[in-house]
């Protein structure tokens, strides 16, 4: 497998996402850089929790390499969080944003990012390589950050977004949450009226699955009409692109957001 082959890694596996048979089928996939060890632990999320390698000065030319290969179109770049670093990060992110503009000049390119801890030069030097959307994904309503994110901050990722759109102008920004750890729907709604407020061009809005045993059971499965009213009141608030679903994740069908959110 080509991936293998680059050694590589996607969140798609990492993260047992329910649509990664959809998505390799269509020779599509989003890239996990600086390896597969993540410096923080989220109840919610399947990816190991150790300590990380050095990141590895190859890794974009790889990426872009398989990208290449694959025939890509649409590119989305995510990483593990990565506290250990003075930027978190971003510097992988924008060497491997740069490599893919040299390799697929045409392709379009979203990043996926953690929240850097808030340091806006790290955002910087990630806008710098100029993503056509910059993700950063909320995930759920700030009562629940405590018990299910605690070294995640709501407001500093909402602070993040924001930042993005007045670094950069014209920057496409989106983000995501899930339903069924516990909020409400009213909590829901809340988060939809905060991103909003900070620009935010996309969302998404799925189910929260349990990935394992030794994860957050899930509290609640919301109903197709649920995910319709979510859907709807999003709209409402005036968010020109919005995907909710129970399978619905925040890089599937990544490309058809992208083009529906440059619909005038």
């Amino acid at each position: 497998m080509l991936l293998r082959e680059q050694r590589l890694t996607t969140v798609c596996e990492e993260a047992r996402c329910p649509n990664l048979g959809d998505c390799f089928s269509r020779g599509t996939a989003t890239f996990m850089l600086s390896g597969d060890r993540c410096t923080r632990r989220c109840g919610y999320c399947s990816v190991s929790t150790a300590r990380p390698l050095p990141p590895d000065p190859e890794e974009p030319d790889r990426v872009a390499q398989a990208a290449l290969r694959l025939g890509l179109r649409y590119v989305v770049l995510t990483a593990v969080a990565r506290d250990d670093l003075v930027d978190g990060g971003a510097a992988q992110f924008a060497a491997t944003l740069r490599a893919l503009r040299r390799r697929l000049p045409g392709a379009k390119l979203e990043a996926l990012t953690p929240d850097f801890k808030g340091d806006r030069q790290a955002l910087s030097t990630l806008l710098e390589a100029e993503p056509d959307v910059f993700n950063h994904n909320i995930e759920m309503a700030p009562r629940l950050f405590p018990r299910v994110r605690p070294q995640g901050d709501y407001r500093r990722s909402l602070e993040l977004l924001a930042a993005a759109k007045s670094l950069r102008r014209g920057q496409v920004t989106k983000s995501g949450l899930m339903v069924g750890l516990g909020e409400t729907d009213a909590e829901v709604l809340e988060v939809l009226r905060d991103l909003r407020g900070v620009g935010v061009d996309i969302v998404t809005i799925g189910q929260y699955l349990r990935p394992t045993r030794a994860h957050m059971p899930v509290a609640r499965y919301v109903a197709p009409p649920g995910f319709r009213a979510f859907e709807q009141h999003a709209r409402s608030l005036g968010f020109g692109t919005v995907y909710a679903g129970v399978f619905v994740r925040s890089s599937f069908n990544a490309s058809e957001l992208y083009r529906e959110a440059l619909r005038p």
